[in-house]
């Protein structure tokens, strides 16, 4: 009989314990349970027009003419800010307290920032590249032995685009910490040349020549003139620096085209072009080496035979 008190006082409770849950469980669906799926609804909805709002904000400073860089990285700025804020307040909506959730989220930032102090300097670097602007996008930049058109500028990391169509991502931290060589700052640059002639040659013509083909390249400006002079006695050959200027965008092609034209001048003109020689002076052996000479010789014919 007291097995079977136990037993019903067993099923009693079993039977207690499902339909509390039970309510608890509809109880949570007709309220908090809704509120999440409003939650979810929403998110989905203002994200689509944050993203639709912040890609109009590009557009629209790309009309304005505003400099690619501010107007993209304003507009991922501000849609990542724009989400964040959004999320906070919908956790808030749902019930979660966001004052513990902000203490978490500080304690975590504490701890992810000293174990990615260089993604931080990363971080700063890109404010830093933004703020400062030592280059912007479309740029040809030289840093950290990398040279390539910058594609596009992030927070973290800024990509290039090398003259093979490589693409190199370049920390901003090293970037805002190194030298960084613009070739695309100014409208104009210079293109510096060496050229090479024997020895023997007229100092005069050649310089003569040179100035001529300068001149007959609508691409080299006039002013400043092409400068060009003897720099150096070397070894095998006379060398002649040749500086001139031209657009920036001119560059490659005006050197190509400095380098073919004087070339083929000079072999019209009968100027030598020096390459690297080495002269050999035999002296004559003595005469018990001569001896050793040819009977060594003598030996090798007699087993040719």
């Amino acid at each position: 009989m007291f097995l079977n008190l136990l037993a019903d006082e067993t099923t009693d409770a079993a039977a207690f314990d499902w339909g509390a849950l039970l309510n608890t469980v509809i109880n949570w669906m007709t309220t908090t349970g809704i509120k999440l799926v409003i939650a979810i609804v929403l998110m989905i909805v203002t994200f689509k027009l944050v993203n639709l709002f912040t890609k109009r904000l590009y557009k629209r400073l790309h009309r304005k003419n505003v400099d690619e860089t501010i107007a993209r990285v304003s507009s991922q700025a501000l849609k990542l800010a724009l989400k964040l804020l959004i999320l906070v307040c919908l956790v808030g909506y749902v019930g979660i307290e966001t004052a513990s959730i902000s203490a978490v989220i500080a304690s975590i930032g504490v701890g992810i920032s000293l174990a990615v102090q260089g993604t931080l300097s990363n971080f700063a670097g890109g404010v830093i590249i933004i703020v400062m602007r030592p280059f912007k996008i479309g740029d040809y930049i030289t840093s950290n032995d990398q040279s390539g058109t910058v594609e596009d500028i992030k927070l973290f990391y800024t990509h290039i685009v090398t003259p093979d169509n490589k693409g190199v991502v370049i920390p901003n931290g090293q970037l805002a910490n190194n030298v960084i060589v613009n070739a695309s700052a100014k409208d104009t640059r210079r293109v510096d040349l060496v050229v090479s002639v024997a020895y023997g040659s007229d100092v005069e013509l050649v310089k003569r020549l040179i100035k001529e083909v300068c001149a007959a390249n609508e691409l080299i400006f006039t002013d400043p003139a092409p400068f060009t002079e003897m720099s150096a006695m070397s070894e095998s050959s006379l060398d002649f620096t040749v500086r001139v200027w031209c657009n920036r965008g001119d560059y490659w092609t005006v050197y190509f085209a400095l380098l073919s034209s004087i070339l083929n001048t000079l072999n019209e003109n009968g100027i030598e072009i020096p390459f690297n020689q080495l002269d050999v002076n035999l002296k004559s052996l003595p005469e018990k080496a001569q001896t050793a000479v040819d009977d060594v010789e003598k030996t090798e014919q007699i087993k040719e035979m």
